[in-house]
């Protein structure tokens, strides 16, 4: 009878730890965490929701990308960073490596076991770095050379002055590391872009001035020297523009450029001396027949007495002369 009843009882207990045991195996073991979070007791579908609403605003946190000034707003989530929750959870309830014996006690008992699983993070680099490329058109800056140009008829000197390029790959490295972490401001990476032309490579240019009668060399865009000279007459004005010296001659011969025109009568031809009309030095311009040249008319210098050349002082156009290389620019404008 007795023994009857311990075997009844041992049943009884036996089919209620079963039960037990049954009605919990769809849950997570108690003490097992996900990124941080206890699911212990809880379903799959129970954890997924937990873990994703820590998961969640860590992926749609607004980060600010700034560069020169801009702002573009964007999220981890936006740029491809994503959290491997259901994987995790997976991890979680397939439980620790226990034995069966040990699995079936836990459950019955509802002792926590020590078991923790880490969410993964992923994120797209290249996803980044396509955002990244969309933005250097809109922070490109292209670097100015050095220049003296004629700009609507008047002398402008411009000085060199960097660009600004970005840097594609450290900018990229950049914002990943941001969206891994709390930062809510990144900064793009961007590095100066050296202009061609500098003032010490910008070389020698001449300008004349008609309105005043004026000669500047420039070295750069330094003024090195100014000097007084005559340019051409009303009827044969000095052709406004931007030449350049083609040729360079020393006690030159002066041929006669209009024999059946302002030169009937005069020679053909004039060998280097006092009656040369060209002096001892002789710059020739892109400008057809206009010569930059000394002269031994000094009387004239200061007005419009030339048939469209530039004449200078000997003694000024002998100092020049050997400071300006082929290919200099002269820019002559009223």
């Amino acid at each position: 009878m007795i023994v009857g009843l311990v075997v009844l009882l041992l049943a009884v207990g036996t089919a209620a730890a079963s039960a037990r045991v049954s009605a919990s195996s769809g849950r997570i073991l108690t003490g097992v965490q996900v990124g941080g979070v206890d699911v212990g007791g809880m379903t799959r579908a129970e954890a997924v929701a937990a873990v994703e609403a820590t998961t969640r605003p860590k992926l749609r946190r607004g980060v600010s990308v700034v560069a020169s000034g801009k702002r573009w707003p964007v999220t981890p989530a936006g740029l491809g960073r994503g959290a491997a929750v259901e994987q995790a959870v997976d991890q979680a309830v397939a439980g620790p490596d226990l034995s069966w014996m040990s699995g079936f006690w836990h459950r019955l008992t509802g002792r926590p076991v020590a078991h923790a699983v880490d969410v993964r993070y992923s994120d797209d680099e290249q996803k980044v770095e396509r955002f990244v490329k969309a933005l250097v058109p809109k922070l490109a800056v292209a670097p100015t050379d050095a220049s003296i140009n004629l700009v609507d008829g008047r002398v402008v000197r411009q000085k060199a002055r960097d660009g600004r390029a970005l840097d594609v790959e450290a900018s990229t490295r950049a914002l990943v590391k941001a969206l891994r972490g709390p930062k809510r401001t990144v900064k793009l990476v961007t590095r100066p872009v050296d202009p061609k032309v500098t003032e010490d490579k910008l070389g020698k240019t001449i300008e004349i001035n008609l309105s005043s009668n004026r000669l500047t060399f420039y070295e750069g865009l330094k003024v090195r020297r100014t000097y007084p000279v005559a340019t051409g007459q009303p009827s044969f004005p000095t052709p406004q523009g931007t030449w350049e010296v083609v040729n360079k001659r020393v006690n030159p011969t002066w041929t006669n450029p209009d024999p059946e025109g302002w030169g009937k009568g005069m020679p053909k031809s004039i060998p280097p001396g006092p009656g040369n009309p060209l002096g001892t030095r002789a710059l020739s311009t892109s400008a057809s027949g206009i010569l930059i040249h000394g002269t031994y008319a000094s009387g004239s210098i200061g007005t419009y007495a030339s048939h469209g050349c530039i004449r200078m002082f000997l003694s000024d156009v002998e100092a020049l002369f050997p400071q300006v290389p082929l290919g200099t620019p002269v820019l002559i404008h009223r």
